[in-house]
């Protein structure tokens, strides 16, 4: 099942996702997410989080709609792209898009991407993206079906990463190591499409940016 889920990053603007949201087999708003959704006329199944950012306009709208909608406790562990993360997984996704979930405050960035590496994920492809950008992580393999020039660029996550071998890329690694605190894994480029990444021992962040422009 594929799944989108739109986050609550400022000023978000949606238009750029549109071939995403229509086809999404379900459409997750992230508290806040609900208003950007609203504004750009769409519905989602489920809205989840404690309910503090969504506008009342938008809350009023999707309650007359009938959409689910789960609240929580302002006061939970949890943030509400992590509850809307474990919803999809519930719903059964193989497959999750999250929009809206970088830019805005560092902290809630940071802690965005680091919701990659959920147990709950593992299996699942996952990625965040903000146009003209994706991020995935990594375990063993991945295809990056990006055009010749496209940037791409390798972190370490959750630590060092070894036995890494790249495909496609200008800059390749065979057997290598990126370590956690050097930023050797920067800005490669994609010359032979498309690119491949293995990595044997630890998790990558893959972070593709087109040329193109498209998501």
């Amino acid at each position: 099942m594929y799944v989108v889920i739109v986050a609550n990053a400022p000023d978000l603007d949606l238009t750029p996702y549109h071939h995403l949201l229509t086809a999404a087999e379900r459409l997750i708003a992230a508290d806040g997410g609900g208003t950007s959704l609203f504004a750009h006329g769409y519905t989602p199944h489920l809205l989840i989080g404690d309910l503090d950012s969504i506008t009342s306009e938008a809350l009023a709208a999707y309650e007359a709609q009938g959409v689910t909608i789960e609240r929580h406790r302002p006061d939970k562990d949890e943030t509400d792209l992590e509850l809307a993360l474990l919803a999809a997984v519930n719903m059964g996704a193989d497959q999750i898009d999250v929009i809206g979930a970088l830019g805005g405050r560092w902290d809630q960035s940071l802690a965005n991407v680091a919701l990659l590496g959920m147990a709950e994920l593992r299996g699942r492809r996952a990625r965040l993206i903000d146009h003209p950008q994706q991020i995935w992580l990594v375990r063993d393999e991945s295809v990056i079906p990006g055009e010749a020039g496209d940037t791409v660029s390798l972190l370490p996550f959750g630590g060092d990463a070894s036995g890494i071998n790249t495909a496609g890329l200008a800059y390749p690694l065979v057997n290598g190591t990126l370590r956690a605190d050097r930023a050797r894994g920067v800005s490669n480029v994609i010359v032979n499409p498309p690119a491949r990444v293995q990595v044997r021992d630890g998790a990558l962040l893959v972070v593709w940016t087109t040329r193109s422009g498209s998501v």
